[in-house]
């Protein structure tokens, strides 16, 4: 730090003051000799010729005076000069200092990031080398501060950083990059070891050893990828390293994910998740969706039953198909509005809906968890579009992972009080499904297209298909079979005695609300032959 403006002052008096002495003593010495010789000449000469010498030593002492001031006045303003710049030099890189680091925990913050990042891109293209980028996700941050307060969640997040740090070598980088985000970049490693740090970092979290009082044990959420492989630039790497993130946290959290194009596919939009927050929202706000509904049939006499409403979006709504929306939806945050916008253009779709049908449609547990959705506003809603409730099912889609499972609950009582049927949907892919089923009360069991399309040639499938059937005739529950593709799985799933079934061999979603009766002895290929129920 500099010296205050009273000290220098300070400073700068006593250097004018020694100066005024020096140049004093120095006009002293240098006049003496010609005062000397002024009265030597005075005693030989005359007045008027002592008087001219005088003049003229003493124009030279001045000349001589003057001189050696303007010289120490000019050597003390370059000095000065060097002093300030100095100075500000020391202020600058502390100011850079301050502006690149995160003030709460030490960390580089996210523009430290972004520069490290330009930095080691670029080193690695120019060497070959490799490295891995970590982004990390502190899990439960906003339940901590309300819980235990801010302090707490200020104390959590400098025990990550901790972590993080304890598990860095010294040529790698950590940042916190937003509220509860981390980042990492480490040098000379592949996705397979940058995988193992974060493997590391969230074992030493769950450990809680390196925690305090308030922190305790914790867990986190981390997205690994890396350049330049899988990720063939800045932005691709990004995305991947933040799309894997995304879905670790979905699928349960307390997770490490490497980047996998056939499971974290919303890395294959370019577009950032600022952006992409900002399409969603578009699409939610101004209902750049259409309708589309398909028939839910009965698997005894091939009537149709109901019809199960989706959505797809329009052509200048910046999504190719309702998959990359709803992805891009759970990864930003904005699936409640896109929920919501949905149910409004299904259900104005379905006013002609035949009294004897009903209209099934999908509603994600993020919906049901939040303060903003009130089960009246949909009942008023399925009124305002001339649905009765009674012939309204909701689907619950488990595409998220529930944090609330109280408030789901109490969301999915206060509907079915009012007639609405609730339906588990995609039963059977993977654990979500199955888990809905153990804590929640449903009419309907739909059992996902991966089990039903795999059951006519698969046997520990079709042990699955079998062990559900008895599961749902037990607890009172309908089926619906989803996916039915081919002649053979409509056999299938006929045989088993599901009720009620849908798929492309059935119909594929159309704008229409179409009604016709199949005959599905022909399209199941028996001809006439009777289907033995198992």
């Amino acid at each position: 730090m500099g010296k205050s403006r009273p000290a220098r002052a300070d400073k700068a008096t006593k250097t004018a003051r020694v100066v005024r002495q020096t140049v004093a003593r120095w006009f002293i010495a240098l006049s003496a000799p010609w005062v000397l010789l002024t009265s030597v000449f005075a005693a030989r000469m005359g007045g008027e010729a002592v008087m001219t010498l005088v003049v003229s030593v003493a124009t030279n002492a001045l000349i001589i005076a003057f001189g050696t001031l303007g010289l120490w006045k000019v050597r003390s303003l370059v000095d000065q000069l060097d002093q300030e710049r100095h100075g500000l030099r020391q202020a600058f890189d502390q100011a850079r200092l301050d502006a690149l680091r995160d003030g709460l925990t030490g960390m580089g913050n996210h523009r430290a990031f972004q520069e490290e990042l330009t930095a080691f891109v670029s080193q690695a293209r120019e060497t070959g080398r490799t490295f891995a980028l970590l982004f990390l996700d502190v899990d439960d941050l906003k339940k901590t501060n309300d819980l235990k307060g801010h302090v707490a969640g200020d104390e959590l997040l400098r025990t990550a950083a901790r972590i993080i740090t304890a598990n860095m070598r010294r040529a790698d980088r950590g940042f916190r990059v937003g509220g509860d985000e981390f980042a990492v970049l480490l040098a000379d490693c592949d996705a397979d070891q940058g995988l193992l740090t974060g493997r590391r970092i969230l074992a030493s979290a769950l450990d809680g050893s390196a925690g305090t009082a308030r922190s305790g044990p914790f867990s986190v959420t981390i997205g690994v990828s890396a350049f330049p492989s899988p990720a063939t630039d800045r932005q691709m790497l990004l995305h991947q390293a933040d799309a894997a993130m995304y879905w670790g946290k979905r699928h349960g959290r307390t997770d490490v994910q490497v980047f996998d194009p056939a499971r974290h596919g919303i890395a294959e939009d370019q577009r950032t998740r600022d952006e992409l927050a900002a399409a969603v929202g578009r699409v939610a706000s101004s209902r750049l969706l259409t309708p589309v509904y398909q028939p839910i049939y009965n698997l005894r006499t091939g009537e149709v039953m109901g019809y199960e409403g989706l959505v797809r979006p329009l052509p200048d709504s910046g999504f190719s198909n309702p998959s990359q929306l709803f992805v891009a939806a759970e990864s930003t945050g904005r699936t409640v509005e896109l929920d919501y916008a949905s149910l409004e253009t299904v259900l104005a779709g379905a006013r002609r809906l035949d009294d004897r049908l009903y209209l099934s449609v999908n509603l994600s547990p993020r919906s049901l968890e939040t303060e903003a959705f009130s089960p009246f506003e949909l009942l008023a809603m399925a009124r305002r579009h001339g649905i009765d409730p009674t012939r309204l099912v909701v689907e619950l889609t488990e595409r998220e992972a529930i944090e609330d499972m109280t408030r789901v609950r109490t969301a999915l009582g206060a509907l079915r009080r009012h007639g609405v049927r609730t339906a588990a949907d995609d039963v059977g892919a993977g654990n979500a499904g199955l888990r809905l089923l153990s804590e929640l009360t449903f009419d309907i069991m739909k059992i996902d297209l991966s089990l039903v399309q795999a059951g006519a040639a698969n046997g520990a499938a079709d042990a699955v298909l079998h062990a559900l059937r008895d599961l749902a005739r037990r607890s009172g529950q309908s089926v619906v079979a989803e996916g039915v593709e081919t002649p053979d799985q409509l056999h299938e799933v006929m045989a088993l005695g599901f009720q009620s079934g849908q798929g492309y061999l059935l119909r594929r979603p159309t704008p229409g609300l179409d009604a016709a009766t199949l005959d599905l002895m022909a399209l199941a290929g028996l001809r006439g032959e009777a289907v033995e129920v198992a």
